[in-house]
C-alpha cells in the first residue's frame, strides 16, 4: 500500500532513539501520520519543522497501519520568521490547532488549500491576521460548529449586527440584543467583512476562542486547546 501527496508539516515527535513520528495535513488523504526512520538527524530534521510544506511517500504493507513516510522540502516557511515571534507563533498556532482538532485519514482538501494559503501568508507576511481570523472560523465550521453571522438570530435582518449569541454562534443586532446584550459575546466588524486592526483581531479571537473551548474540545474529550494558541493570542494582545 503506497502513494504520494504534498502535504504541510504539523507535528513531528520523537519515536525510538533515531526517528520521529510526522504528521502532514495532506491534500488528498487528510491529515495523516507515519514513522520518519533518522527523522532526528541533521539532514532531516530541519525540514521537518511545523509549517514546512513538503512532497511525501507514504507506504505500509496495510492501510490500517502505521506506515512510514519519505519526504522531500519544497518549502521551509517556519526558518524565515524566526526573527518575528508572532508570525511564528501564528504559524505554531495554525499546525497544532489542525493536530488537535481535523480527525485522522479524512479528506479535507478545501480546507487544506485554506490552510497551506494561510501558512504561505504568515511565512510572506501579507494579510495574514484576517486570513488567521476565518481560518479559525473555518476550523470551526469543518468539524461541525459553524458561526452564522449572516443575520440577527432575533429579528432575521442583516443589519447593523453588534453581538454573537455565545450559546448558539449566531449574530444578534443591537436592537434585537435589548436588555440581553451583557450575556453575548462582542462582534467585531472584521468578522463581518469590516476593516481589520489588531483590536478587532483580537476581539475576533475572542469570538473564536470562546467556541472552540466550549464546544470543540469538549466533543474531542475536553483536550485542552494547544497553548500555541494562548501565546498567539497573548503577543497580539500586548500589540493593542
Amino acid at each position: 500500500m503506497d502513494w504520494r501527496d504534498e502535504g504541510i508539516v504539523l507535528s513531528a515527535r520523537p519515536h525510538g532513539e533515531t526517528s520521529v513520528i510526522l504528521e502532514l495535513l495532506t491534500r488528498a488523504h487528510g491529515r495523516h501520520l507515519g514513522v520518519v526512520h533518522g527523522g532526528v538527524s541533521r539532514k532531516k530534521a530541519p525540514m521537518l519543522q511545523p509549517g514546512n510544506q513538503v512532497d511525501a511517500a507514504w507506504r505500509a504493507r496495510l492501510e490500517s497501519h502505521l506506515g512510514t513516510w519519505t519526504v522531500e522540502l519544497k518549502r521551509s516557511r517556519s526558518a524565515g520568521i524566526l526573527g518575528d515571534p508572532i508570525r511564528l507563533f501564528a504559524l505554531s498556532a495554525t499546525c497544532a490547532l489542525a493536530s488537535f482538532a481535523l480527525p485522522e485519514r479524512e479528506d479535507m482538501a478545501e480546507f487544506q488549500r485554506q490552510t497551506e494559503a494561510l501558512c504561505d501568508a504568515i511565512s510572506d507576511g501579507k494579510g495574514w491576521l484576517t486570513d488567521y481570523v476565518h481560518w479559525e472560523m473555518a476550523l470551526l465550521e469543518v468539524t461541525g460548529f459553524r458561526l452564522d453571522l449572516s443575520a440577527c438570530a432575533v429579528s432575521g435582518g442583516a443589519n447593523d449586527l453588534a453581538y454573537v449569541s455565545p450559546r448558539t454562534g449566531r449574530a444578534v443586532s443591537r436592537s434585537g440584543a435589548g436588555e440581553w446584550a451583557s450575556k453575548l459575546l462582542k462582534l467585531p466588524d472584521m468578522m463581518i467583512g469590516g476593516m481589520p486592526s489588531i483590536e478587532g483581531v483580537v476581539e475576533a479571537l475572542a469570538v473564536t476562542g470562546h467556541f472552540l473551548e466550549t464546544k470543540l474540545a469538549p466533543s474531542l474529550g475536553n483536550k485542552s486547546l494547544p497553548s500555541a494558541r494562548a501565546r498567539l493570542v497573548q503577543a497580539l494582545s500586548a500589540e493593542v
